[in-house]
């Protein structure tokens, strides 16, 4: 279940009256938990502002109405979404300081196991904090911070506290530039936590050392089923990164998928990941359900090269091209998987259409994750076709 915040609350300048009190025994004055749960989140969170002398935000208390009256009616396994972008709060933002009470309010809920954050001003402060939080929430499995203006130490504390973590199954830092130093105790991190299942680091700003440690380590970690490495900072010429992943899927027995766009994937490095597509065709249960390529800098011969191992390969059952260099072997190779059946409509971005006797393809509306930064202001958010990626590998919430 996901709360957040459904009316605008009182003027920011407007005096804010005190939550309605549910009488809290003397016995259990003193714990977090219990106070947080007699007394109320909204009370919890009111008295520790007052206490803490910190400023009172209207939204969050009223989304915090809204979990409470949830918790009254016995619901359990809820998202708390208090996302920065959501057209139900108008400009208003959590900060790092906002997030120290939210944090001291939910370590010890056991009704909330999502929290919703992105597109807030958390910064390295709220990061230090979400770290804490890791460390003593025991029932959080969803944790959402994509862009935050997280950067590479506040990346090294929340990787850290993943260390001894063993509940949390998906995190999403997504726009936060941790960069390669962040990156490198993520991977790091994966070495050691084996109760993590996706992690979402794209637009990261991550480098090559981080990039290939992240394929080094996955030859080894067998519980990672998702992650997303979009967009890392590359340079030089010869795709290191896309070969050491590619001998990744060679060996990894459990991921189901992978982000891979704008990579600048050549010929060169999209063979390297066919040969390991070819390979899994003798692992049943390795599952590389799909593997996107979109907006990389790949031609003719590698994207048919992709095409063929569908044929080869029968647990590849998604591809995204679009943004790559189309010659009219590739449109045919894709026309005929789409027309007999090995390639659906729904999972794939590109559609053939045909022009005085010649094949070509059209972009169309389907994704992995059409809808991963944004919600449509107008029909089906998450259609199984535009958002693919959250059916291939469903952990915790839209995962």
């Amino acid at each position: 279940m996901e709360l957040s915040q459904k009316q605008p609350g009182p003027a920011s300048g407007s005096p804010l009256p005190a939550p309605s009190r549910t009488p809290t025994p003397a016995w259990a004055a003193a714990d977090d938990s219990v106070s947080a749960s007699i007394g109320g989140l909204q009370e919890y969170y009111y008295d520790l502002c007052m206490e803490k002398s910190q400023e009172i935000k209207p939204f969050i208390l009223q989304i915090l109405q809204e979990v409470d009256k949830e918790i009254e009616k016995g619901s359990v396994g809820i998202t708390l979404n208090i996302a920065g972008n959501s057209r139900s709060v108008s400009g208003e933002r959590v900060t790092g300081e906002d997030f120290w009470i939210l944090c001291r309010v939910l370590k010890n809920n056991s009704y909330i196991n999502g929290l919703d954050v992105r597109y807030n001003l958390l910064s390295d402060v709220g990061a230090y904090y979400a770290a804490k939080l890791l460390q003593k929430q025991q029932n959080l499995i969803y944790l959402n911070l994509m862009f935050n203006d997280i950067g590479p130490e506040g990346g090294e504390l929340i990787a850290k506290a993943l260390h001894k973590n063993r509940t949390l199954k998906h995190l999403r830092m997504t726009g936060n530039k941790i960069e390669n130093k962040g990156g490198m105790f993520f991977a790091a991190m994966l070495q050691i936590n084996s109760s993590l299942e996706k992690l979402d680091l794209g637009d990261c700003d991550l480098g090559m050392p981080s990039v290939i440690a992240f394929a080094t380590v996955l030859t080894q970690n067998q519980t990672i089923k998702g992650l997303n490495l979009n967009r890392p900072i590359l340079y030089g010429e010869q795709e290191e990164s896309t070969v050491h992943l590619g001998h990744m899927l060679k060996e990894n027995q459990c991921l189901v998928e992978l982000h891979m766009c704008k990579h600048d994937i050549k010929n060169c490095g999209m063979k390297q990941l066919c040969d390991a597509l070819h390979l899994n065709r003798s692992l049943q249960y390795l599952d590389v359900s799909w593997l996107s390529v979109v907006s990389n800098n790949i031609e003719g011969k590698g994207l048919v090269a992709l095409s063929q191992s569908m044929k080869t390969n029968p647990t590849l059952s998604h591809i995204y091209i679009w943004g790559n260099k189309f010659d009219e072997a590739t449109c045919v190779a894709y026309s005929d998987l789409i027309h007999t059946g090995r390639l659906k409509s729904d999972n794939t971005d590109v559609e053939p259409f045909v022009v005085d006797g010649h094949v070509y393809l059209a972009e169309v509306s389907n994704g992995l994750k059409r809808h991963y930064y944004w919600t449509p202001g107008y029909g089906e958010a998450c259609s199984p076709s535009s958002n693919a990626g959250f059916s291939l590998a469903p952990v915790g919430q839209h995962l």
